[in-house]
């Protein structure tokens, strides 16, 4: 098994995940960025790579590298299939959004009341997040009077206001909680503070790990290895979203059970 690990992107130092990897006798490449500029890419003979990192370049090695370097599976980013209108509607039951919009930025900043009428009345914020896993922008809560692109990061991260987004109405979140999944069985979870992206250290309590081991059987797995977030709001658990485990932070998991199930599901 040969991990390419990209340093500083889940806080300053060296990849969470090198020495697990290196307890499991794993071989590590460290990745540099100025590869893709120099197209110096390593050449690793191992028949198992897994890269974990940032989002983007998880993104680009699962669509323009992994192949071209043979490098399998290359990185767990299947970004058509962890997209919100790719799993929504099979998650429907779980998802904290039982109500929501697909629509984009320019529709809804041409006419936002317009647009959100369906979710219910007297709304005067609502919940937007794109429906790429790739995040051009960061899901927010915005006010519908005088909302602009702008709100939305439009000009800063993207140019195009026919990016596609969801929108829904806004539900306070008590707790959160990780969990990775590989082949259909969740193999460890930590609770995390969306506000920071930190981790609070704790386990997750026994009911949210019955509701993300129910949604790893149950919901078509949209890559071999993956991460789900759920919460607790006032209504009890909900599924809050799924992210690609190659471009994820992992909190306070079990780094060393994670580097195991992955080697394994990599094998078949």
């Amino acid at each position: 098994m040969h991990w390419l690990l990209e340093p500083d992107v889940f806080g300053e130092g060296p990849p969470p995940l090198l020495e697990p990897a290196r307890r499991a006798g794993h071989e590590v490449t460290i990745w540099r960025d100025d590869w893709w500029s120099s197209q110096g890419f390593p050449r690793i003979e191992d028949d198992r790579v897994v890269f974990h990192g940032s989002l983007g370049n998880a993104a680009r090695i699962a669509t323009q590298l992994a192949t071209r370097q043979r490098w399998s599976p290359g990185a767990y980013c299947n970004e058509q299939r962890i997209r919100c209108s790719a799993w929504y509607p099979a998650a429907q039951r779980w998802s904290l959004n039982q109500r929501y919009i697909a629509t984009t930025v320019g529709a809804l900043c041409a006419d936002p009341r317009a647009v959100v009428k369906g979710l219910g009345e007297g709304l005067d914020a609502i919940f937007v997040r794109p429906d790429s896993p790739l995040k051009p922008f960061s899901g927010r809560v915005v006010h519908l009077e005088g909302l602009t692109p702008g709100n939305l990061d439009h000009g800063f991260y993207y140019d195009d206001l026919a990016l596609p987004i969801v929108v829904a109405p806004v539900n306070a979140i008590h707790e959160e909680w990780r969990f990775v999944a590989v082949g259909g069985v969740v193999i460890t979870g930590s609770g995390y503070l969306a506000q920071g992206r930190r981790s609070t250290g704790s386990v997750p309590p026994a009911p949210a790990w019955a509701l993300a081991e129910t949604i790893a059987r149950e919901l078509p797995a949209p890559d071999p290895v993956y991460v789900l977030d759920l919460g607790h709001i006032e209504d009890g658990l909900r599924l809050v979203e799924i992210n690609p485990f190659s471009g994820s932070d992992l909190h306070a998991c079990d780094l060393d059970a994670i580097v195991t199930a992955v080697a394994a599901s990599a094998v078949q």
